[in-house]
C-alpha cells in the first residue's frame, strides 16, 4: 500500500509505503488528511489506513529540474499518440519539425507518437504529411518533486487528485 506524503504547505513530496507513513504518524511528525477506508490489524487493535498524510514541519527542497527524457515526454503526453490519439502500445518520440529541417530536440518540438504515425510522417512536417497535432507540445508548467511518471500514476488515484496540482494548463 502506498501513501501520498505532502509537505507542510500541502505540496506533494513523495509517495511512501504504509509502514513509513504509520511510523511518521506514530512519532507525531505527520497528520492524516485522508483515510482510504480500510483497516489493518495490530496486536493493540485495528488502525485506519491513511491515504494522504501531511508533515507537521516544512522540508525545504531545491526547485526540481525536469529533464528532457523519453520517459518524461511520454508521461507529459499521457502515453497517447499526439497525431491519432492511440493510447499505449508501442510508442516512440517524434520531432514535430524534423531535425533535418532544423527542428530542435526540446520540449516544444518532441511529442509521443505511435509507430504507425511515425512511419507515415517520416521526415516531414505534420502539414507536409497531411497530419495534425492533437495538442501543441510545451514544457510542463508544474514540475512535481515526484518523478513525472510517478506523478501521472498518482493522478489515477481519485482520493489523491485534490492534493495534486494540475500538470499543465
Amino acid at each position: 500500500m502506498e501513501v501520498l506524503l505532502l509537505n507542510s504547505d500541502f505540496t506533494p513530496l513523495n509517495v511512501c509505503s504504509l509502514r513509513r507513513a504509520i511510523g511518521l504518524l506514530f512519532v507525531g511528525k505527520a497528520d492524516v488528511l485522508h483515510y482510504d477506508g480500510t483497516y489493518i490489524r495490530t496486536p493493540q487493535g485495528a488502525i485506519r489506513v491513511p491515504s494522504v498524510i501531511r508533515l507537521k514541519y516544512h522540508i525545504k527542497r531545491p526547485v526540481p529540474e525536469l529533464k528532457l527524457t523519453r520517459k518524461n515526454i511520454l508521461a507529459r503526453d499521457n502515453y497517447t499518440c499526439q497525431y491519432c490519439g492511440q493510447k499505449g502500445g508501442e510508442l516512440t518520440i517524434d520531432h514535430v519539425i524534423p531535425k533535418k529541417l532544423g527542428g530542435k530536440t526540446d520540449w516544444d518540438n518532441l511529442v509521443c507518437c505511435c509507430k504507425r504515425c511515425n512511419a507515415k510522417k517520416k521526415d516531414k512536417t505534420p502539414q507536409q504529411a497531411g497530419m495534425h497535432l492533437l495538442r501543441q507540445p510545451k514544457r510542463p508548467s508544474y514540475i512535481p518533486f515526484i518523478s513525472l511518471t510517478k506523478y501521472r500514476h498518482c493522478l489515477e488515484r481519485e482520493d489523491w487528485r485534490p492534493y495534486l496540482p494540475p500538470l499543465s494548463d
